[in-house]
């Protein structure tokens, strides 16, 4: 939106110093928020170290999900898997493989008027339906946003009271956020991330020169990350 405002005013500005000034602005953004190393670089300053598997420092009593990963059709009763299943996919490998008892997973709905149909809930439909024992899967289904995802998480877990052991799973991009509000709410926890935009670092030309329109939708997802992560920090959220 930035780039647009900026190339229209370009155009509609008859005073050619600013003009020629505006045009040059509007170019330089699009080439640097298209250009995929760039983009990369910040993303790796931003996320998390992964870790493997295998060097997990304990068996965990129950791997926190945090919902955000799909959507739900009504007309069809189904849903839709986006970017961000990977949380639930490798949640399920680790209950699978033995690294953890139990699923945990927090999220209502994150839209303002449908408050029908409850993420963590379809969520546990499904793990039953692909046959994961019901008794190995807790929900939260009220929170609509992080913070609230810590909140009603310890209302049910009351982290404070047991010795329970946590393993935190979402995105990478997510982590920092989740984790300091986790926190707040008296967890103790290790953390295991999920779907990295950040890999290994490829000096292709590629990669290097050549813009992707699809770059721009990982800075707004970064964007979006790093200012709820300052905004809930100033309201005492994590």
């Amino acid at each position: 939106m930035w780039i647009i405002v900026l190339f229209a005013l370009s155009i509609i500005i008859k005073e050619k110093p600013l003009k020629r000034y505006l045009a040059i602005v509007s170019f330089s953004l699009l080439v640097f928020f298209t250009n995929p190393f760039i983009f990369h670089e910040f993303m790796r300053a931003w996320e998390p170290e992964a870790v493997k598997k295998t060097e997990l420092k304990k068996k965990y009593d129950y791997a926190i999900v945090l919902s955000g990963m799909i959507t739900y059709d009504c007309k069809y009763d189904r849903i839709n898997f986006q970017s961000s299943n990977d949380r639930l996919m490798q949640a399920i490998e680790l209950y699978s493989e033995g690294y953890c008892d139990k699923i945990f997973i927090t999220g209502g709905s994150g839209e303002i008027f449908n408050q029908e149909y409850k993420e963590a809930e379809l969520l546990k439909n499904f793990l039953i339906l692909m046959g994961t024992p019901e008794t190995d899967i807790l929900i939260e289904k009220e929170s609509k946003n992080t913070y609230e995802n810590a909140v009603e998480s310890a209302k049910i877990l009351k982290p404070t009271e047991n010795s329970t052991s946590y393993l935190l799973v979402t995105s990478a991009y997510h982590m920092r956020r989740a984790a300091g509000c986790f926190s707040k709410q008296g967890f103790e926890f290790d953390i295991y991330v999920t779907d990295r935009y950040s890999g290994k670092r490829k000096f292709t030309l590629d990669q290097i020169f050549v813009p992707k329109a699809e770059v721009l939708d990982g800075w707004t997802l970064l964007i979006h990350e790093v200012t709820g992560y300052f905004v809930y920090g100033i309201m005492n959220y994590r």
